[in-house]
């Protein structure tokens, strides 16, 4: 950890270097979440409840997802970027290093202006706490925070997924966006809304609705079972075939010759 943290200040002292150019790119981190605030704000406008959930509800599915992909941008973006990395030689670099691979990929990119996405969804959040009518209790808010953290492991897997296949094609396959863009957009509303289909793929096979949905029915009272609040474990597990994805493609990498 203490490695991690010296990259960390690092990473803090060369943004610094450029005080105007991190400042704008917080800001455009900030306006970038804030217009997609303002999409679910005009929706509800538009009509009071979505199947059934109402804006308070909504805004909480939003303040969780968007805190979770943050979360995932600011640490695990080497991952999300892996396919440069190759391109360019450096990662041939990483493998003559005595630290694992996966560690100096991780310290590799760190997004720290992601992290005012991160701060507007905690807003959000603290908004939807404060006004909204479900009783916080130590229970809903340890549920509250293992979805955050179950999220935040699941799109790190993803890009961890993503950076797999990058041994492979040595270019990122943007089909992954999908998933991670795009499961970033779909968890803006109860993933109930999509249908039963995708509820299923998106419980069984990539569990977004596990720390998205399950745990927010109890938050929200619309179940009373406890298990609900615990699903987010099973991105905790989804993690296991991600790491093993990405233990198979280092297996098999062949050095690009930069």
């Amino acid at each position: 950890m203490k490695l991690y943290f010296r990259y960390l200040s690092i990473h803090l002292r060369g943004m610094m270097q450029h005080k105007l150019s991190f400042l704008l790119s917080s800001v455009g981190q900030l306006l970038n979440g804030a217009t997609v605030l303002l999409g679910v704000y005009f929706m509800m406008r538009r009509f009071p409840t979505v199947a059934g959930f109402s804006y308070q509800e909504v805004l909480l599915c939003y303040a969780v997802v968007m805190s979770a992909f943050s979360l995932a941008e600011v640490f695990a973006r080497g991952f999300d970027t892996f396919s440069s990395m190759i391109g360019n030689g450096e990662f041939d670099r990483m493998l003559v290093r005595p630290r694992s691979a996966i560690f100096q990929v991780l310290c590799a990119r760190l997004e720290l202006t992601r992290g005012m996405k991160l701060l507007l969804s905690l807003f959000v959040l603290a908004y939807v706490v404060a006004t909204g009518n479900i009783t916080w209790d130590g229970t809903r808010i340890f549920g509250l925070i293992l979805m955050i953290l179950g999220g935040a492991l699941l799109f790190s897997g993803l890009f961890l997924v993503y950076a797999g296949f990058c041994f492979f094609t040595l270019e990122g396959l943007e089909f992954m966006n999908i998933f991670t863009d795009g499961g970033r957009e779909m968890g803006r509303y109860p993933v109930s809304i999509y249908g039963r289909r995708l509820l299923r793929f998106f419980t069984f096979i990539v569990p977004l609705a596990c720390f998205q949905y399950y745990p927010f029915l109890y938050l929200t009272g619309r179940t009373d079972d406890i298990r609900f609040l615990l699903t987010p474990f099973a991105c905790f597990l989804f993690l296991l075939p991600c790491y093993l994805f990405w233990r198979f493609g280092l297996r098999h990498y062949r050095s690009t010759g930069s």
